[in-house]
């Protein structure tokens, strides 16, 4: 490509406007140009490399386009207009109507300047086309968006007919069922859902999605539904489609998307029929790194430290869905080496990383967290990584392997790093072992990352903060600056996207060790660790606050 001819009315627009530099251009168009992203555009390959925002590439095509750039996050949209195409005619064409401008029909457009698009859209709604520019992710956002307003409502169609006409569930809501499974599973991965609730009611079924660990009310399909759908959903998941009056637990993998998604059943009898969760995997997913997941520079050289030990028992502790495998495969991810033979046993199996020796628990067959780690100990490891410790026998192996000259990592399910000594006490492994075998515990929480595109700023006083406890302040600090959620198309009106993580790590030392042999209690631990300079969670967290990554209503929210 020659570079003049590729900066076009777009690269000089946006230098015009300060946007980006001379320099910068340069680079994007080299960049644009390399045989790698030999098909990306101009604008992708600029805001790719962090010199602009879509926003300003937006603004710059409308100014080339000569159409009206506008955003969304304070424009009102018209569920009459963008209904008037289907969710598939919006996302092959980049385009949703938002309203009516007289007689013409209002699109915001990827590509206004698409005269084909505009022409089969005029011909598809029946009315004259008035394209306009919005950023790119607003124009995304609002598409799913309005992909789940109009499932709702052919839900709710669906609903209003008469019973009679459903007369044998099995037959004829077979394909219904069938459409609505698909849905579901569909949706809840392009949500970047990690878990999906189907629950009956009385006479209402309720579908919630728990995205960056908060649930969300997504639709409420028909109840005459329920039966098939789980029948539907079981035989994907291997189950007895007969069994309804006990608990079952299935997988299965699925492509969705062309993503390889493992999906995790289970079911529970309740008051008005089977209540299923799912709980999803993504294997097609990016692997978080270690330095990307929320450990602060002093914590993340510590913990390198124990990883760098050649024997000794490591802790991921909290609760359910607090991120501790995926802390887990971030530490083996470094750990990785030709030099080192790891091993782990798993259930499940979340990320398969090459290079190491990673074995599926099998309780059926006799392969539980135990046996597997016995067998382990007979295949020469470097290091070990067990998926979770469940019961005394496991964690005495582990204990014991440490104490043998193997690194061994786990999780424990603990309200923070102290707790983590107790509970090991609690499952009969005797204080000298733990004493002697811990080199350190991380306990963690996954709260929720402000948006960045719609965070705004709030002034706290002095007097405001010294009641929050954990709050870190500096002596003449009178007012601080922070910023708390509003809420745009792009984070779905929450104020949040993504999450990340809040840490404390507690290294095991003299006073630990010597507190640990006198069983003494969770407190007087954590005490002894603070004093040593552990930072506790609740004030990793307030950091965070005041950094401008996260709110201080989530932080409070998450960590007592």
């Amino acid at each position: 490509m020659d570079l003049k001819q590729g900066r076009n009315l777009l690269g000089d627009r946006l230098v015009e406007s300060g946007a980006i530099t001379p320099e910068q251009l340069e680079d994007a168009l080299q960049y644009q140009d390399s045989e790698i992203n030999g098909n990306m555009l101009l604008g992708d390959a600029l805001v790719k490399l962090g010199y602009c925002t879509d926003e300003d590439v937006a603004r710059a095509l409308a100014h080339r386009d000569g159409v009206q750039y506008l955003t969304l996050d304070s424009f009102r949209l018209d569920d009459s207009a963008a209904s008037l195409i289907g969710t598939a005619t919006a996302r092959r064409y980049g385009a949703l109507p938002l309203g009516f401008s007289g007689s013409r029909l209002l699109v915001a457009m990827k590509n206004p300047s698409d005269i084909i698009a505009v022409d089969d859209l005029r011909i598809l709604t029946g009315y004259d086309i008035l394209p306009v520019m919005v950023p790119d992710s607003e124009l995304d956002a609002a598409i799913e968006r309005a992909a789940r307003s109009s499932a709702d409502v052919e839900q709710s169609e669906e609903e209003e007919r008469s019973e009679e006409t459903m007369p044998v569930l099995e037959e004829t809501n077979e394909k219904p069922a069938v459409q609505l499974a698909n849905q579901i599973l569909n949706q809840s991965v392009r949500a970047g859902a990690s878990d999906v609730h189907i629950e009956p009611r009385e006479k209402s079924l309720r579908v919630r999605f728990r995205i960056d660990g908060v649930l969300h009310d997504v639709m409420h399909p028909p109840w005459q539904l329920h039966p098939s759908l789980v029948s539907r959903i079981k035989v994907m998941a291997n189950m007895n489609i007969a069994e309804r009056r006990i608990p079952q637990d299935g997988r299965t993998t699925l492509r969705v998307d062309n993503n390889t998604v493992d999906i995790r059943v289970a079911t529970l009898p309740a008051a008005h029929g089977e209540k299923v969760t799912l709980r999803l995997l993504d294997r097609t997913s990016r692997f978080i790194a270690l330095e990307e997941s929320g450990f602060s520079p002093e914590v993340m050289e510590k913990y390198r430290e124990l990883m760098r030990l050649p024997y000794g028992f490591i802790l991921i502790t909290g609760p359910t869905g607090s991120g501790k495998t995926t802390t887990l495969y971030a530490t083996l991810s470094l750990l990785n080496s030709v030099d080192r033979n790891i091993i782990t046993v798993e259930d499940p199996i979340e990320y398969r990383l090459d290079g190491l020796n990673q074995i599926q628990v099998n309780p059926k067959a006799g392969l539980t967290f135990a046996t597997g780690l016995r067998s382990i100990l007979r295949n020469d490891p470097d290091i070990i990584m067990v998926g979770e410790i469940r019961d005394r026998e496991t964690a005495r192996i582990a204990v014991e392997s440490a104490l043998t000259g193997h690194l061994v990592l786990s999780t424990l399910h603990t309200n923070d790093a102290a707790g983590a000594i107790t509970r090991l006490g609690d499952m009969g492994i005797e204080p000298f072992m733990t004493a002697s075998s811990l080199a350190g515990v991380v306990a963690q929480r996954l709260v929720r990352k402000l948006c960045p595109h719609c965070r705004e700023p709030y002034e706290y006083t002095r007097r405001e903060l010294e009641a929050v406890d954990g709050f870190p302040l500096e002596d003449n600090e009178e007012k601080v600056a922070l910023f708390r959620p509003r809420g745009c198309v792009r984070c779905n009106k929450t104020g949040y996207k993504g999450r990340l993580g809040v840490y404390e790590l507690l290294v095991n030392c003299e006073t630990i060790q010597r507190l640990t042999l006198e069983h003494r209690s969770t407190r007087e631990i954590n005490d002894a660790a603070v004093a040593a300079g552990m930072v506790t969670m609740r004030r990793d967290g307030m950091i965070k606050v005041k950094q401008g990554l996260t709110s201080l209503e989530e932080v409070m929210r998450v960590i007592v």
